[in-house]
């Protein structure tokens, strides 16, 4: 299986492409991550990409499918991958569709998971985190104590700058403008499949496996 994850911020794509690394055991590609372990591990590649990263710049498309392309020759995606966060942008999918052609690589399909944008607002500006010891909460589906505390160490929990309304809706309009377009270019591919993101993670898991079910 090798698979492309679309979806809005806070629509499941990286609870889902964990899930679905497990089921079909190829590994969870996350640009982030692939940047942080090359940056750790001192690579040529991860060297370039935190000099734009030290000064505050996005890390170049060349760059970025560099370093995808590196990591999916690697000898544990042979069977496959789920890609998560990348391709973002029409150019970024055109770079890596050069490169699957010249490693003779070709993808399985690309999940879009669709979440209305009321349901993200609601998602994400409910998130509550514990600046002490880092737990995790909502106000809707997982609340801390009353009074706003976190269940574990008791200090009271904040919002995030980045899950405020104002800032989620700003995430929103970038992903409309960047992202979106790659649902029709993908569509023209034929390889667009779509499951709908629902409020339980394991509603969403079954929708996806039951798209996923003729994909190989």
């Amino acid at each position: 299986m090798r698979l492309i994850i679309l979806g809005a911020p806070g629509a499941g794509k990286g609870t889902q492409a964990k899930i679905l690394s497990d089921k079909y055991q190829v590994p969870h590609i996350s640009t982030g991550e692939i940047f942080r372990s090359n940056i750790k591990e001192g690579t040529s590649l991860g060297m370039k990409a935190k000099e734009y990263i030290d000064d505050g710049k996005l890390v170049p498309d060349s760059l970025t499918i560099e370093i995808v392309k590196e990591y999916i020759t690697r000898e544990e995606c042979k069977s496959g991958f789920v890609l998560d966060g990348f391709p973002r942008t029409i150019p970024q999918a055109e770079y890596l569709d050069k490169a699957l052609v010249q490693m003779n690589i070709k993808l399985s399909a690309v999940l879009n998971i669709f979440v209305e944008d009321e349901e993200i607002v609601k998602r994400l500006s409910g998130r509550r985190v514990c600046p002490k010891c880092g737990s995790s909460y909502h106000i809707s589906y997982n609340p801390p104590e009353p009074g706003d505390v976190c269940k574990n160490c008791k200090t009271k929990v904040i919002q995030r700058e980045d899950d405020t309304e104002e800032t989620i809706l700003e995430r929103i309009r970038i992903y409309y403008n960047q992202t979106v377009p790659l649902i029709d270019y993908y569509k023209e591919k034929g390889l667009l499949i779509t499951a709908t993101g629902q409020e339980e993670i394991s509603d969403t898991t079954k929708e996806v496996f039951e798209v996923l079910k003729n994909i190989k």
